[in-house]
């Protein structure tokens, strides 16, 4: 899908055309410069690696460098992968919001926030052992039983139990585009996002 790279500024409100307050998220999208074209040819696949937001020189690696050289752009921190463009591109190009003026809706990828380790009632919306009679005692938020006995001695894999949450990749799919800020590169989408503010985005059409 073709799309960019973008960053989580925050969220705000607007209101519609009906004076409805539509709470929305705003989205730093590009602009991304295209790094490399990947072709059938020399890869396999057709590709475009955009990357985005600059990054001190002394922070990347001699490779790295060299590789934006060759595309004459400074380093940046970001780089990913998109497929499926319309116009066609060349090393160096930059790409900006106007992507998005003529979409409707767009997917959005972030990295949800982290929550540590976490129990069950948190992680899987578990009620608890019992209630708050009948001796219960400490067993309010406790799994319960997990159906282990001496056959199989285990724990299958994939039990609901408690563990790590959060931290993991979400794509949250056809968020309404509401204003497009061509000026300062900003993306207004109705809802909210996966991930905390200054977290990186990946936007497709």
């Amino acid at each position: 899908m073709p799309g960019l790279i973008g960053k989580k500024i925050g969220m705000t409100s607007v209101y519609s055309a009906e004076g409805k307050n539509i709470p929305c998220t705003v989205i730093e999208a590009g602009p991304c410069v295209v790094t490399q074209i990947k072709t059938i040819e020399s890869d396999g696949y057709e590709a475009l690696q955009l990357a985005f937001d600059e990054k001190k020189e002394k922070r990347t690696t001699k490779a790295l460098d060299g590789h934006f050289k060759k595309a004459n752009t400074t380093p940046k921190k970001k780089l990913v992968e998109f497929s499926d463009f319309e116009n066609e591109y060349q090393l160096g190009d930059v790409i900006d919001v106007e992507l998005f003026e003529d979409a409707p809706y767009v997917d959005i990828t972030g990295v949800s926030k982290g929550k540590g380790f976490q129990g069950v009632v948190k992680r899987h919306g578990f009620g608890g052992v019992g209630g708050a009679t009948h001796g219960q005692h400490n067993r309010l938020r406790a799994p319960g039983s997990i159906g282990a006995a001496s056959y199989p001695a285990r724990v299958f894999k994939g039990m609901r139990m408690a563990g790590r949450t959060g931290g993991d990749n979400v794509k949250v799919q056809n968020l309404q585009v509401l204003k497009v800020i061509k000026e300062n590169n900003l993306l207004l989408v109705k809802g909210s996002l996966p991930g905390s503010k200054g977290s990186y985005v990946i936007i497709e059409k």
